[in-house]
């Protein structure tokens, strides 16, 4: 057999040779095949970097790793400490179990030096270079002092079910929200050119000492990391009712009986069920726009339902409703109903991602009383110009002439003599969609119908405004003889 091997060094165990801050391993290949990356602190290091060899069954290919301990810049090995070394060939690698050898390292006389692990995979035939970035958002903070300091692995998968690291991104310092840099990788080093081949990754806080804090893992592959889809952000906010009354009595909007939901929890659960689906982690910030809150009765117009000011995410559906009726239990329903603070809260998110690759959904929920209908309306005209859109649900028996205004379906919504750039307002009254025999799954499935029919229409003309294209579905893998996909 002939054919290009990727040989990778993939992890080592080595001697402890600083008994204070631990090893710093490289690993030199022989015949100037060059070296790999200094991993700093560790004496279990696992190497990105990666040899492509020419493999011929038929001969003999004698290799050397050589791994020492790195203590200055300096390129000369013989300035640095030398922790052991290794022989093989490259049949030997190739001929192992799921082309694996893990093998003791030696050189230095009368000590155990550890083990180095080395394996080969034949490349495929695949030729293509992917470009990415990636983001995120609310890690978990893992420094005492400070945030984290985030950083991201990538590994392959092997035949046998192992898996082979093949990136590492670079450290972002003291954030919760990093965004890496954007990188290139060759695709046969990412999947080995098989797009549907699990891609594990890990999200790291990097730590001075080599300890590195785990903070997360997801796995995916290649033909999903290249549809880029748009991902949905979903907010949620209650308006008061002009006249709130106490939640525990049932002449009250938000009367919480015991044995059925009241219309503003059946809203937001026929509504958020199924948009829900399009936001990535399921944590929603759930925001209440107008109450007394303890323990001085402070009125505020923007305060989070959980009562978690630098966190106001709720998890899931279940996560907002039970932050819902625990508001309900310690702040005061307090008017004016005002709007612009809550469609200017989202719209200051959404400014800051108009690349397409996330788009805003606002819920809100209210009795149609609206004290700021002027700020309302140019809010509303300068969102327009953003990826998001905004979902009103009338609850009561109020009027809701003000809210079909804002609906804009008749008449564009203008301010101050200027047009909103399209529509990105839907309202419905939740009576309309009351089933007659009082059957409320069914009601909910109606108004969940009627109120997302427009989402996804705002959403093409938003990126056909700015001239966003989807990005292509990679074509299949296909075998060497291009016939049938693998």
């Amino acid at each position: 057999m002939e054919g290009d091997v990727d040989k990778k060094e993939a992890t080592a165990t080595v001697r402890d040779f600083d008994p204070i801050s631990g090893s710093i391993p490289a690993t030199k290949v022989e015949i100037s095949f060059g070296r790999t990356e200094v991993i700093d602190n560790t004496l279990n290091p696992d190497f990105v970097r990666k040899y492509i060899l020419d493999y011929f069954f038929e001969e003999k290919q004698n290799l050397r790793f050589d791994v020492y301990d790195i203590d200055s810049k300096s390129p000369d090995l013989g300035k640095h400490d030398f922790l052991g070394q290794v022989f093989c060939t490259l049949g030997e690698i190739v001929g192992s179990p799921a082309s694996r050898l893990e093998k003791p390292l030696g050189g230095i006389p009368g000590k155990k030096c550890g083990t180095i692990i080395l394996s080969a995979e034949e490349l495929s035939n695949c030729r293509d270079c992917a470009s990415m970035q990636f983001c995120a958002n609310k890690l978990d903070k893992k420094d005492f002092f400070g945030k984290s300091d985030p950083f991201m692995v990538f590994y392959r998968s092997n035949e046998d079910g192992t898996f082979t690291i093949c990136h590492k991104t670079e450290v972002v310092k003291s954030t919760l929200n990093p965004v890496w840099q954007p990188f290139s990788i060759p695709v046969r080093a990412l999947c080995n050119g098989d797009y549907d081949r699990t891609i594990k990754v890990e999200i790291y806080d990097w730590d001075r000492d080599g300890s590195h804090d785990f903070i997360g893992e997801f796995t995916t592959c290649y033909t999903q990391l290249c549809r880029g889809q748009c991902v949905f952000e979903v907010s949620f906010a209650w308006l008061p009712p002009v006249s709130p009354g106490n939640p525990s009595q049932s002449t009250s909007l938000h009367y919480m009986n015991p044995y059925q939901m009241n219309a503003y929890a059946m809203a937001l659960k026929a509504v958020g069920e199924i948009i829900q689906d399009y936001d990535s982690d399921k944590m929603f910030p759930a925001l209440g726009f107008g109450a007394k809150l303890p323990p001085d009765g402070r009125v505020s117009h923007e305060f989070p339902l959980n009562g978690n000011v630098d966190n106001p995410y709720c998890n899931g559906m279940e996560g907002i409703l039970e932050a819902y009726h625990q508001s309900l239990k310690t702040v005061q329903l307090y008017g004016p109903t005002n709007f612009a603070p809550v469609v200017n809260h989202v719209a200051r998110y959404a400014a800051a991602v108009q690349d397409g690759s996330q788009y805003f959904v606002l819920l809100i929920i209210t009795d149609g009383v609206i004290s700021d209908m002027a700020q309302t309306k140019e809010a509303i005209v300068n969102a327009a110009k953003l990826p998001m859109s905004i979902i009103i649900v009338g609850v009561g028996q109020a009027e809701f002439d003000a809210m079909v205004e804002l609906d804009g379906d008749d008449v564009r919504i203008s301010s101050r003599g200027k047009l909103a750039e399209r529509d990105i307002v839907q309202f419905v009254p939740f009576r309309d969609y009351m089933d007659r025999t009082g059957n409320h799954v069914l009601s909910m499935a109606r108004l969940a119908k009627d109120v997302l029919a427009e989402i996804p229409d705002q959403v093409i003309l938003y990126m056909k405004s700015r001239a966003i294209k989807p990005n292509p579905v990679p074509p299949l893998y296909l075998s060497e003889d291009q016939s049938k996909p693998v």
